[in-house]
């Protein structure tokens, strides 16, 4: 029987169609959103936003920061945990949102609800007061707060936050009172701070702003190391707190179920970011350190963050905010 226009035809959209697909459904076909759980202007904000326009440039699509600040750090993990697992729609994931999901029940799960993209950097914490303030440095700090229990105010990014948590540490060590003021970034800490309405402020390396500028000082920093930036500046360990080291390297995540195809496709598009001369210029302007990871190592990392979390609320009798 002889094949009819028709036929012919309708066997052409046939075998076109696998292709017409494949490339209607080429990812990504739009901006990827990308949730960054802090205020503009931080450290972490212009971290990511200098990752996101570089990742940015190796997609062909644009990557989206959209700033999702509160709720101690876990606005981005909620609202991710119920998206569509398509791609589009990713968070960076803080240690403090883990924290706060074992203290109390949230709309997620760290391990089960999330699909691991990579680790990518983590930051530098420490203590800043003003240049006038504590002339005899962290101890005449720790004395005064020994005199005065509960009259100290220090200010954090949020409770249950890494820095607020590192400061109760400290006080639980000291065996101090402090009274701990909850900002919602660095930047409003920092102006509470010179405005005299808290004796010191513990967070991210962007404090360190301040201290350029002759306004503040580091009490201490929380890395393992001196800083290069503030040579000066005493370590936790250079103070005799031995074991002491306050980091929180932080990565992206999507929702739980992703192709893995796409996983792919995001991962190898941040790491190439990480590698942007661009981005690596605010990981030095920060003293910020490069500890990627790729899916599978981060994670199981995650899985070891839960179980080291629940170790630290149960050692220092955390409480939901």
């Amino acid at each position: 029987m002889p094949w009819s226009r028709r036929t012919l035809l309708a066997g052409a959209a046939l075998l076109a169609a696998p292709s017409a697909l494949r490339a209607q459904g080429a990812y990504p076909s739009r901006p990827v959103t990308l949730i960054v759980p802090f205020p503009p202007g931080g450290t972490t904000d212009i971290a990511m936003r200098a990752l996101a326009e570089a990742a940015g440039q190796v997609l062909p699509q644009p990557v989206i920061v959209e700033n999702r600040p509160g709720a101690a750090s876990t606005l981005g993990a909620a609202q991710v945990a119920r998206a569509r697992p398509d791609g589009y729609t990713l968070t960076q994931l803080p240690a403090a949102a883990v924290r706060v999901q074992l203290l109390q029940k949230l709309a997620y799960d760290t391990v089960r609800d999330f699909t691991p993209i990579a680790n990518i950097t983590g930051y530098p914490y420490g203590l800043v007061c003003r240049k006038d303030r504590f002339p005899g440095g962290w101890a005449e700090f720790v004395a005064d707060a020994r005199r005065r229990p509960g009259a100290l105010a220090v200010g954090n990014t949020g409770a249950n936050n890494t820095p607020h948590v590192g400061m109760l540490d400290l006080a639980q060590r000291e065996g101090i009172e402090l009274n701990h003021v909850a900002f919602r970034g660095d930047a409003d800490g920092s102006q509470a701070l010179l405005g005299g309405h808290i004796d010191a402020m513990a967070g991210a390396s962007s404090l360190g702003g301040l201290v350029d500028g002759g306004q503040a000082r580091w009490l201490h920093v929380w890395s393992a190391q001196r800083l290069r930036r503030w040579p000066d500046a005493p370590t936790l360990i250079d103070l005799g707190y031995r074991d002491m080291v306050v980091t929180a390297p932080f990565g992206i995540v999507g929702p739980a179920g992703m192709d893995p195809a796409v996983v792919r496709t995001l991962h190898d598009a941040f790491r190439a970011a990480t590698r942007n001369p661009a981005y690596l210029a605010v990981l030095d302007r920060y003293d910020m350190t490069d500890e990627f990871m790729n899916s599978d190592r981060y994670a199981a990392y995650l899985r070891d963050l839960v179980r080291q979390e629940g170790e630290t609320i149960r050692r220092l009798n955390l409480t939901a905010s």
